[in-house]
């Protein structure tokens, strides 16, 4: 299963040129995955992070076609790997005539916060985690 979310081109994604500044790709990608973690895995970032964290430790983009102001993405993720307190994603995001504009992968892990949130450490995913995300292995 692919998690995928549309997004429209605004003006405060975009550079002088009219076409997406590369960093706000990132910050599209940190909304897909938010959105995956609320929607699809029943872990909303609003109650995940009064006690763990999922950061990104890895990330592999290339950027294939510019994105210009007013398109509208299409944004994919899947899991391509699930370790016991990290999963490896692959993303994509294409324009409206299924171009590629950036594919890459994310490692991201499961952290817990100790009670003053001034060290945290990897916690393995539990269980019923462990089976939603699974649903999007490919």
């Amino acid at each position: 299963m692919i998690f995928t979310k549309q997004e429209k081109i605004r003006f405060q994604h975009i550079d002088y040129a009219g076409i997406v500044f590369y960093p706000r790709f990132l910050e599209m990608l940190n909304g897909i995955v938010e959105d995956w973690f609320e929607e699809a895995l029943d872990r909303p970032f609003s109650k995940m992070h009064e006690t763990n964290g999922i950061p990104t430790v890895d990330l592999k983009v290339q950027f294939k076609k510019a994105a210009r102001l007013g398109e509208t993405l299409t944004k994919k993720l899947w899991v391509k790997n699930l370790g016991g307190a990290s999963i490896l994603c692959g993303f994509s995001f294409e324009d409206e005539q299924g171009k590629l504009c950036l594919e890459g992968e994310v490692t991201l892990v499961n952290v817990a916060f100790q009670e003053n949130k001034t060290d945290i450490k990897a916690e393995p995913f539990n269980e019923e985690m462990k089976q939603k995300i699974s649903k999007f292995i490919i």
